[in-house]
């Protein structure tokens, strides 16, 4: 007989120390405690939490930001790595699920940074990651583009476990690519973007995506979002002097759970620093789907075909010689696999 898992959810609504790694590792960890202490078995974390958005990029000129990219450079992470090894601690000790936003360096890229969601098991291990397809806008001058090999979802206890960054859960394709895994539970991150034009309200557009992807789906999404701290808005008015008149708009970051009906779950947060919990049944996805599975009976596969690569893009292709017989007789073999 069928038994799907119940647990509770945690969405984490918080601020970095920013472009500090290890001690926004730190501050994860212990919320991950505080989550875990109050019961939840999944905590969320925002997009590129560990150390921070590149906020510069939206205010002002490429040449000037470029000194604020060389920080983050430096302050970026190895996925595995250190600082990651912190949350996976914490997610050890606890018995928790844990999906955190990082900006992940390249091991032979000095200028290559990704925008990456780290899947931590309840073991501690790392279950993979997903680094963000398609950087959104002025996102292009920070971050390099992820590929197909990390569009995965992973079946734990839990349920099957998949996420997306930001603007990426607007990408039809991409979500239906986790949803034709089986994605039951879907962590969408983001960050508090106050300097939208004046009549968009983000908080709202936050909530609508995931709005869109729990109903399509019939899956549940937990959002969690960023918020702009003090700190962040001193160190962004040392690069424009009317930084904090951007950064200090109001109803710019939304967290929360959303269910397989479309509706939110408890009770969400906007702006302000907290943890949002909600109650997860995944027996909930079962009768929704019976009128619309977009899986299943509710599509089209003859008329339809999605196709994602999942072949890692590397740098270069490497060969290497055998090591019996000399250069006129070896022979060459591909090395599958990251070049990175």
């Amino acid at each position: 007989m069928l038994k799907l898992p119940r647990f509770k959810a945690a969405a984490v609504q918080a601020s970095p120390v920013y472009l500090n790694a290890s001690a926004t590792a730190e501050k994860a960890a212990s919320l991950v405690r505080e989550a875990a202490a109050n019961g939840a078995k999944l905590v969320a974390f925002p997009e590129v939490f560990v150390p921070g958005y590149p906020y510069w990029n939206w205010i002002t000129d490429p040449v000037t930001g470029s000194a604020w990219f060389e920080k983050l450079a430096k302050a970026s992470v190895l996925v595995p790595g250190p600082e990651v090894d912190i949350v996976c601690k914490a997610a050890r000790d606890t018995g928790c699920h844990v999906v955190l936003g990082v900006n992940e360096r390249s091991p032979v890229s000095l200028g290559a940074i990704y925008n990456t969601l780290v899947f931590i098991g309840p073991d501690g291990a790392l279950l993979g990651k997903h680094r963000k397809l398609v950087p959104t806008w002025a996102e292009k001058l920070t971050w390099t583009g992820g590929d197909g090999s990390s569009l995965r979802v992973y079946d734990t206890e839990i349920g099957r476990l998949g996420g997306l960054a930001c603007g990426e859960n607007t990408n039809t394709l991409a979500r239906f690519a986790l949803l034709g895994q089986g994605e039951l539970v879907h962590v969408a991150s983001y960050i508090s973007l106050p300097v939208a034009p004046p009549d968009y309200d983000m908080a709202e557009a936050i909530k609508l995506r995931a709005i869109a992807h729990s109903f399509e789906g019939k899956i549940f999404t937990i959002v969690s979002c960023s918020t702009v701290s003090e700190e962040i808005i001193a160190a962004m008015e040392t690069v424009v002097p009317d930084a904090r008149a951007r950064l200090q708009r109001k109803s710019s970051a939304f967290s929360g759970i959303i269910g397989p009906d479309g509706r939110v779950v408890g009770d969400p947060l906007i702006d302000d620093e907290g943890i949002v919990y909600a109650d997860i049944d995944l027996d909930r996805c079962i009768q929704p789907k019976q009128m619309h599975d977009i899986v299943g009976h509710y599509n089209r596969f003859d008329i339809f075909d999605l196709r994602v690569n999942r072949r890692p893009q590397t740098p270069l292709g490497l060969a290497e010689a055998e090591a019996v017989g000399g250069p006129e007789q070896a022979g060459f073999a591909s090395i599958p696999g990251r070049a990175e």
